[in-house]
């Protein structure tokens, strides 16, 4: 009786809603191309077309409307890594009130610039959605102002709820699941609490990225887990702890979660926009990614996707197309030891046949054999394999570095830098979050005592920083290196035995 009377409470919170002023009834469209390809269908609820390009701005309002007059003329406040600081500050300017944002300082300048052209005033701070929650609370307390919670609240959660009610309302035939993007848990709680009150045979699974799984791990442990870095490249979801309100109702109604990689991700990212030809932000993408994942194996299911939000920099498209061939296993990175006699590189390129080649790096090693780093455009890990049994079979000894991070980050643009010479080399990987100025910080931190003998750094946009270093440290000086290392506070890792490394990159002496 208890679950069915909070279900009762949700549902009519969800009916009574008030999000239509400020909000449309999104399509539900067919992504056709995808439903055949795999042989289930895939049905996206294009929150992205929403005015704010986020289905954030439901439960803003919601709560917003609901607020006494003299609590709005107090003024809002509200700790957002985007997506619902739009949906406060457009819905504080159609109430009449003012707005103040804190935003964390990873924040995607798109979504920045979209808060302020609503009129709210934007306040950086922190690294994560956890760190601006906390500045938030402090001007608060000192400003007296009016908070609106981005997800641990009932009518904030009975806002995001319409999405299902919606769901429901447009597909009234089959549908086995539905997949919704977790960050601090209110849209998946919305969501989950309508589905199981009208159609409790439909699963909900929620989707949190493999670097963000907040909820998942607070489920598994029965209470609340906090995260002390969740990964930034989803940044929609980016969120160290879920809430308390959200974590009871997704324990108790969800059917499961479902993690993906930011590889699936940036598949799923090209997936919508062949779809639709519109370019989701990577947590809008979260739902499709989890689908796929969850529907390898089965046949003739339905699957509702919400395609969450929509505001991503420009910049980062670049790292979602490379990513995305990664993500689908397209592409194949291999090590190839090739015999420094005639005819063995004519025998390899015919190997190779009329394969695409993405990258393909050559550097003289001695008399007796060559190594080439070669990258190559495949069907799919099965052609992958076939491809170096292949390889092996014609006496080509053959490495796959297709899942080695650091091959495919740093070494693949690096080859051909083997050096003589350098003694006590060390080489190390680091990651930063990504945020003005980080790199000088790094490189200063990391210059003043070794020479650095090696470098490279890639931007991502609002994902990870990420650094290859090699430095000359003696070995007298390797644990004063690592207080060094500790004390900076990056995530780092000795990579100096890495294979991609000593085969390209290393000492030749």
């Amino acid at each position: 009786m208890g679950e069915q009377v909070k279900l009762d409470k949700y549902l009519k919170k969800i009916l009574n809603s008030r999000v239509y002023d400020v909000a449309i009834e999104s399509p539900l469209e067919i992504a056709a191309g995808l439903s055949r390809k795999l042989g289930n269908t895939f049905l996206l609820k294009r929150e992205d077309l929403q005015t704010v390009h986020s289905f954030k701005i439901r439960g803003a309002y919601n709560k917003m409307s609901q607020l006494p007059r003299e609590a709005l003329e107090k003024g809002v406040l509200a700790a957002s890594a985007g997506n619902h600081a739009q949906g406060v500050a457009l819905s504080a300017k159609k109430l009449g009130c003012k707005a103040t944002i804190v935003m964390p300082v990873t924040t995607p300048d798109i979504k920045v610039g979209a808060v302020r052209g609503y009129g709210a005033q934007v306040v950086l701070a922190g690294d994560s959605y956890s760190d601006a929650a906390e500045a938030a609370a402090k001007l608060v307390a000192e400003k007296k102002l009016t908070f609106i919670p981005p997800y641990d609240d009932d009518d904030v959660i009975a806002g995001q709820g319409t999405v299902a009610m919606e769901i429901l309302r447009q597909h009234a035939g089959r549908l086995d699941a539905i997949f919704v993007p977790i960050g601090g848990g209110g849209f998946a709680a919305g969501v989950a609490a309508y589905v199981k009150a009208v159609r409790p045979e439909v699963k909900v699974f929620g989707v949190e990225p493999v670097d963000s799984d907040c909820m998942d791990r607070s489920i598994k442990a029965k209470k609340i887990v906090t995260l002390a870095e969740p990964g930034l490249f989803a940044d929609g979801v980016c969120v160290k702890k879920p809430g308390k309100i959200t974590f009871a109702i997704c324990r108790k109604y969800l059917d499961g979660i479902v993690k993906v990689t930011t590889d699936e991700t940036c598949a799923a990212i090209k997936d919508v926009f062949e779809a639709t030809r519109a370019i989701c932000e990577p947590a809008g993408a979260l739902a499709l990614a989890a689908a796929k994942k969850y529907g390898e194996g089965r046949k003739g299911e339905t699957y509702a996707c919400i395609v969450s939000g929509a505001n991503m920099n420009f910049d980062r498209i670049r790292f979602v197309s490379e990513e995305t061939e990664i993500g689908e296993k397209r592409e194949a990175i291999l090590e190839c030891k090739i015999p420094e006699k005639r005819g063995a590189f004519e025998s390899f390129i015919r190997k190779i046949g009329r394969r695409n080649v993405t990258e393909f790096n050559y550097r003289f090693s001695d008399p007796t054999h060559a190594h080439v780093f070669v990258g190559l455009g495949v069907g799919g890990r099965e052609e992958t394999d076939k491809l170096i049994a292949a390889l092996e079979a014609a006496d080509i000894e053959t490495i796959d570095l297709s899942e080695d991070a650091l091959a495919k980050e740093h070494v693949r643009h690096m080859v051909g830098g083997h050096t003589r010479g350098i003694h006590d080399e060390v080489v190390w990987a680091f990651e930063f979050p990504e945020r003005p100025g980080a790199l000088m910080q790094f490189l200063q931190a990391m210059s003043l005592k070794w020479n650095i003998t090696l470098f490279h750094y890639r931007n991502h946009g609002a994902d990870h920083g990420k650094v290859l270093a090699g430095l000359q440290v003696p070995e007298r000086e390797r644990a004063e290196f690592r207080r060094t290392v500790e004390k900076l506070g990056y995530a780092a890792q000795d990579v100096t035995k890495n294979p991609a490394y000593r085969l390209f990159l290393g000492n030749r002496d």
